[in-house]
């Protein structure tokens, strides 16, 4: 559909205008016809080859070529056993290759299933469920936690939305998402606010949107043409073939009419007799053999690999890749799962002649199975004996609105992982409570009585909940955010078992354990509370985030795949190239997790 303005500058009542549409959203009859006018919302693809020609291209490179030839060449020069041993080669080896590459392609085409099934859309008024193919721009959509998003869409109304739009931009962190016009002029469209793309999932809250570009009028559909529209080249593999095919052709025709002269001139043999000898000579030159061990060990590499879950579509991609000397890609989800894992609890403490120190619990494990452990300086620790750190643990997991989904069978028999709704990191810290002994039920389950949820501008999250304090139930408030934000609001902190006023020397000596985490490439969170004065009748940022006692923080970090690093680490060539601070790339280039 041509819009007439930027649509991330309309108000609610100007996009229903501008999109033909209405509150109450489109008439059947109507999505009907607009179906019609702009098709499904659905990738299209590049026609392929028929397979008739997939399965001829097999057999009609210039290698095979050659083999058809000399197999007609093996039968003029009375070989006819030689002749067919030579095409039934070629006959194996072509129904050999073409059979992997369908076999593969069968597979892709199982894994091309990205948008979802169906979509919850006002029509007519009413709510109902439609497939998402169906949609049509000026459809208003809903939209909650862990929705995929199936068309380009603008933002209506939303509460506390976060988007994973790792599919268009490689990072993992959900964003933050409103319905506020804006004016969007510096920005990439990406980065927008209130727009939303299809392929992109909801990692937190729901909105509600009205649907503006489908199926390749997408941002996920233009990629996709940009990526169709690519020329096929030969890859090296078939290059060198192809030279090496010229090169013993030339050979074997030259040293053939060599041969030809030398018996017609010099030792006088017959034409016939003497081409028949010459055809002979063509033939034994051609390296019938090559052809199938070239196809059976790049076989072999493409079962070992599919054993690693990597689908090969083509056997000639697995020598394209041994003879790769740079590559470019990038880290969120590649280098790295797109799996925080909390890997430290920080907590304030003194020692003899330290009035300023912390006390760091090490957490093993990796990834979203919470199965692991705490240790101080190598030593197993029970983190719930110890208050001060059980405080943080406590607060990191009550601030959150991540939900974990356990593993689940498949008709298979094969086991899925766990699966996260939210922020990756507040996944992380839902794992953190339960390798400390929490059940993660009782956590996703336990009802706040006020949340002022997390915003750029504060970078903070809070929530109440009742809590017994000293034998009284008490409305306690739960504070999360950046270190900064949450020193800025804190006027006591915890050391030990003692709350003491925060002064600016412990200030300081937070900071500075902050740059070291940092330079580390770990994601600091720091951890709050307070009990609330009886009196407080109203949940405002301005006088619940205020003064708040600093309890410690955590430390977390995207692990990173440890194939991958000994992969390039293996070749010896590290080229960095990424939009992340010096320390985190040299990180990277170590080996080390970020």
């Amino acid at each position: 559909m041509e819009l007439t303005r930027r649509i991330q500058e309309l108000t609610p009542d100007q996009l229903y205008q501008e999109l033909g549409s209405r509150p109450e959203g489109l008439a059947q009859d109507e999505a009907v016809r607009r179906l019609s006018v702009y098709g499904p919302n659905v990738l299209k693809e590049v026609k392929g080859k028929p397979l008739i020609f997939k399965l001829l291209a097999n057999f009609t490179h210039i290698m095979a070529i050659m083999l058809w030839v000399a197999g007609i060449g093996a039968f003029v020069a009375r070989m006819p056993e030689l002749g067919i041993a030579v095409w039934a080669v070629n006959i194996i080896n072509g129904a050999f290759s073409f059979f992997q590459e369908f076999r593969a392609e069968k597979a892709t085409q199982a894994l091309k299933k990205i948008l979802p099934s169906t979509s919850r859309v006002m029509r007519n008024g009413e709510e109902t469920s439609v497939l998402a193919q169906e949609l049509v721009p000026g459809d208003v959509i809903f939209l909650q936690e862990g929705d995929s998003i199936p068309a380009d869409c603008r933002l209506l109304n939303s509460s506390d939305l976060r988007v994973n739009q790792s599919t268009l931009t490689g990072e993992s962190h959900p964003v933050n998402r409103s319905a506020e016009p804006v004016s969007g002029e510096q920005m990439t469209r990406t980065d927008i606010p209130n727009l939303i793309f299809a392929g992109t999932f909801v990692a937190a809250g729901s909105g509600k949107a009205i649907v503006y570009a489908t199926g390749m009028n997408t941002n996920f559909g233009r990629i996709a043409q940009i990526t169709q529209s690519l020329k096929e080249e030969l890859s090296p593999l078939q290059k060198e073939m192809e030279n090496v095919t010229k090169i013993v052709t030339v050979i074997a025709v030259g040293v053939g009419l060599l041969f030809l002269v030398i018996a017609l001139v010099l030792v006088k043999i017959p034409l016939i007799e003497s081409f028949i000898f010459t055809l002979g000579m063509v033939v034994a030159f051609v390296p019938e053999g090559l052809l199938p061990t070239v196809t059976l060990a790049l076989a072999m590499g493409t079962q070992r690999m599919a054993k690693r879950n990597a689908l090969i579509k083509k056997l000639s991609a697995v020598e394209t890749l041994g003879c790769t000397n740079v590559i470019c890609t990038d880290k969120t989800g590649t280098l790295t799962q797109n799996e925080m894992t909390v890997r430290a609890v920080w907590v304030p403490a003194t020692r003899e002649g330290e009035p300023y120190a912390g006390r760091e619990i090490a957490v093993s494990g990796t990834g979203y199975e919470p199965v692991g452990t705490f240790a101080e300086n190598g030593a197993s620790l029970d983190s719930r004996s110890v208050g001060a750190i059980n405080d943080v643990i406590l607060t990191q997991a009550k601030c959150n609105t991540a939900r974990l989904l356990p593993p689940e069978t498949l008709e298979d028999g094969t086991k899925t992982g766990w699966k996260v709704l939210g922020d990756p990191t507040e996944a992380a810290l839902l794992v953190l409570a339960e390798k400390a002994g929490y059940a993660r039920a009782d956590l996703q389950n336990e009802q706040s009585i006020a949340e002022l949820p997390f915003d750029s501008r504060r970078k903070r999250m809070t929530v109440v909940h009742m809590q017994r304090v000293d034998g009284a139930i008490e409305r306690v408030a739960y504070v999360k955010g950046g270190i900064r934000e949450i020193l800025d609001v804190c006027s006591g902190i915890r050391v030990g078992d003692q709350i003491i006023p925060l002064n600016q020397d412990w200030i300081s000596f937070i900071m500075a354990q902050n740059d070291d985490f940092a330079r580390q490439g770990l994601r600091v969170l720091a951890a709050a509370a307070r009990t609330l004065p009886r009196e407080l009748d109203d949940y405002q940022v301005e006088t619940i985030e205020a003064d708040l006692t600093f309890l410690g923080n955590i430390r977390a970090g995207n692990t990173h795949r440890d194939a991958d690093i000994r992969f390039f680490q293996g070749g010896g060539i590290i080229d960095t190239v990424a939009g992340h601070r010096d320390h985190i790339a040299k990180l990277l280039e170590r080996g080390d997790d970020s």
